[in-house]
C-alpha cells in the first residue's frame, strides 16, 4: 500500500477530522449491530494517544437531502462512548458556525460526533464548499471508511483536497488485503464469485479471470453461465441479455471456471418451497435453481485443496432461506479449515460467514461491499485516490 497513514503524520495537539463508516443498522432508534463502530477503534484510539482530538463524520442511511431524527448519528455516538469508554459530544451539524466553534474548543483527548454527512444534499455531489466547510474544522484528515471510499463525496474525496489526507489502520488492512489479491497474489490463487447477477460482475469476472488460478461460479450468476453451456434452466434467475457475454467468458476461459454440476432446486422461489436435488442438466420443468449440491460441493473441495489464496465474494445459494443455505454455509467453512489466506468481500458474503459461525478465522472480512467489489475490478476508488502517497 503506498498511501501514508495515522502512523507517518504527527497528530500531536491536532484536531482530526475523521470520515469512519457509521453507516450502521438501526431499528427503533437502537444501533442493532455494531461491527463498523468497533472496527475504527483501534484508529480512534491511536489518534486519542498521540495527544490529538477526534472529530468523526458518517453518513447513515439515505435520508432525503434534510434532518431526519431517524437518521441521526447519535444513537451511534453514544455506542462509540461505551466502547472507548470516555464521553463523546454530539454535534447539531456537520458544518455551520456552530459546530466549527464546538470543534476549535475540543481538547486533547475528546471526542465530536458530527451529525450525518446526507442531512446536507451536496455532499453525495461532492460539493466543494461543503467539503470545505469540513476542512475548516480539522488540521488533518483521516480516511478511515473503506466501505465508502468508491464514492466521490465530500466528506470521503472533497475534503481530502483542503487538508493534508492519510489512511486509518482499517483502510490501510482492507487495502493491504484486497491488495494481495489483485497486485501480487500467492498461488495457487482460487477466486469465489457468486450472487445473483452477472452483469453487476463482468469486469470483476474478467479482472480476476486474468490473475487467478480458478475460478469458482456460484449463486444467479451461475445459472446464466449454465444456460450459456445449453443447458435449460427452467425456472431459474438467468440473465437473458448477458448470455452471450458468458459464453465468450466460457470460450476463453473454459478450463479456469468451475460450475455447479448438481444443484438444490425448489417448485418455487419461497424459503418454505418443496426441494429436491438433481444433476444441473435435469432441472424438470416448473423447477429453479437455489443452491449448489452435494457433488458441487465436493468439486469445490477438491478445487480449494492447497490453495494459498482464497477471495470470495458473494453466496452461492439463495442463503436468506435457510433450506438452501447449506451449500453457503458448507463453503464457509471449508475456507475456514484451508490453511489459505481467506479474504471476505464485504456484504452478502460478509453475514455468511459470520452466520455460519467462521467469520473470526477469516484472514480478513472487508466492511465494504461495493467497495470491495470496485476494488476487485481493478478500479481506483475516489476516496483512496485523494490520500497522500508515501
Amino acid at each position: 500500500m503506498n498511501k501514508k497513514t495515522v502512523r507517518d503524520i504527527d497528530l500531536k495537539g491536532k484536531r482530526v477530522l475523521m470520515r469512519v463508516d457509521f453507516n450502521v443498522p438501526m431499528q427503533d432508534g437502537k444501533v442493532t449491530d455494531d461491527k463498523r463502530i468497533k472496527a475504527s477503534l483501534p484508529t480512534i484510539q491511536y489518534v486519542l494517544d498521540q495527544g490529538a482530538s477526534v472529530i468523526l463524520m458518517s453518513h447513515l442511511g439515505r435520508p432525503k437531502g434534510g434532518p431526519d431524527p431517524e437518521f441521526s448519528l447519535k444513537a451511534a455516538a453514544e455506542v462509540l462512548a461505551g466502547h472507548l469508554g470516555r464521553p463523546v459530544k454530539m454535534a447539531p451539524d456537520c458544518v455551520g458556525p456552530e459546530v466549527e466553534a464546538m470543534a476549535k474548543a475540543l481538547q486533547p483527548g475528546e471526542v465530536l460526533m458530527l451529525e450525518n454527512t446526507r442531512f446536507h444534499a451536496g455532499e453525495e455531489k461532492n460539493d466543494l464548499e461543503l467539503a470545505k466547510q469540513m476542512a475548516a474544522l480539522g488540521e488533518v484528515y483521516v480516511n478511515d471508511a473503506f466501505g465508502s471510499a468508491h464514492r466521490a463525496h465530500s466528506s470521503t474525496e472533497g475534503v481530502a483536497r483542503f487538508l493534508p489526507a492519510v489512511a486509518g489502520f482499517l483502510m490501510e488492512q482492507e487495502l493491504e488485503y484486497l491488495g494481495r489479491a489483485t497486485a501480487n497474489p500467492e498461488h495457487p490463487y482460487i477466486a469465489i464469485l457468486g450472487g445473483a447477477k452477472i452483469s453487476d460482475k463482468i469486469l470483476v469476472v474478467e479482472n480476476l479471470l486474468a490473475k487467478c488460478d480458478k475460478l469458482i461460479i456460484g449463486g444467479g450468476m451461475a445459472n446464466t453461465f449454465l444456460a450459456a453451456k445449453g443447458l435449460n434452466m427452467q425456472d431459474s434467475l438467468v440473465e437473458a441479455e448477458s448470455i452471450e457475454i458468458a459464453r465468450g467468458i466460457l470460450a476463453k476461459h473454459a478450463d479456469k471456471i468451475v460450475l455447479p454440476v448438481d444443484a438444490v432446486i425448489a417448485d418455487k422461489f419461497d424459503a418454505e418451497a418443496n426441494s429436491q436435488v438433481v444433476d444441473v442438466d435435469k432441472i424438470p420443468a416448473g423447477w429453479r435453481m437455489l443452491d449448489v449440491g452435494p457433488k458441487t460441493l465436493d468439486l469445490y473441495r477438491q478445487t480449494l485443496a492447497g490453495a494459498k489464496l482464497i477471495v470470495w465474494n458473494g453466496p452461492v445459494g439463495v442463503f436468506e432461506f435457510p433450506k438452501f443455505a447449506e451449500g453457503t454455509f458448507a463453503l464457509a467453512k471449508m475456507l475456514a479449515e484451508s490453511g489459505a489466506v481467506t479474504v471476505i468481500g464485504g456484504g452478502d458474503s460478509a453475514s455468511a460467514v459470520k452466520k455460519a459461525g467462521v467469520a473470526k478465522q477469516m484472514t480478513h472480512v472487508s466492511t465494504g461491499g461495493g467497495a470491495s467489489l470496485e476494488f476487485l475490478e481493478g478500479k481506483e476508488l475516489p476516496g483512496v485516490a485523494a490520500l497522500l502517497d508515501k
